[in-house]
């Protein structure tokens, strides 16, 4: 990532953060603090440091534990996330095979959705961050994306 200023007293490049975590949920408190904190200090507003990054990265990390690598604590995760010119990317990767985003994506759509026990985090990304991706090459991997406003 590159540096640049473009708010006075602020910096808006971190340098990457990584974590390569076991399948455990109880590892994505860390996470999702660490990546509030640099988003804190890079000057996104309150809101989407407090709610929008950790909802949507919660639910990316949890997807990739539970979904992902079946709750295996012998298989990882990983987590980078950054912050350049007042974009945050984060990528999290299990060692999954992935899933068909657009087939998740329309779930919402489905009668039963508000009480089924699964599909809303895919959702609450999308509501919450400004673009969604997903790929598999050596596990499946979902990036989000945010720019600051």
């Amino acid at each position: 990532m590159r540096s640049s200023a473009s708010k006075p007293g602020r910096s808006t490049s971190v340098l990457p953060l990584q974590w390569s975590i076991a399948s455990d949920v109880a590892e994505i408190e860390a996470i999702v603090n660490a990546v509030s904190s640099a988003c804190v200090a890079a000057g996104f507003a309150e809101k989407v440091c407090r709610l929008n990054v950790p909802v949507a990265l919660t639910e990316a990390i949890a997807n990739a534990i539970v979904r992902g690598n079946n709750s295996d604590v012998s298989r990882r995760v990983l987590v980078c996330a950054g912050i350049d010119n007042g974009t945050l990317c984060i990528e999290v990767t299990d060692e999954g095979t992935g899933f068909d985003l657009i087939a998740v994506r329309a779930m919402a759509e489905a009668p039963d959705w508000a009480t089924r026990e699964d599909g809303r985090g895919v959702f609450l990304m999308h509501a919450l961050m400004d673009k969604v991706e997903t790929w598999c090459d050596r596990g499946h991997t979902v990036r989000l994306v945010l720019r600051r406003t």
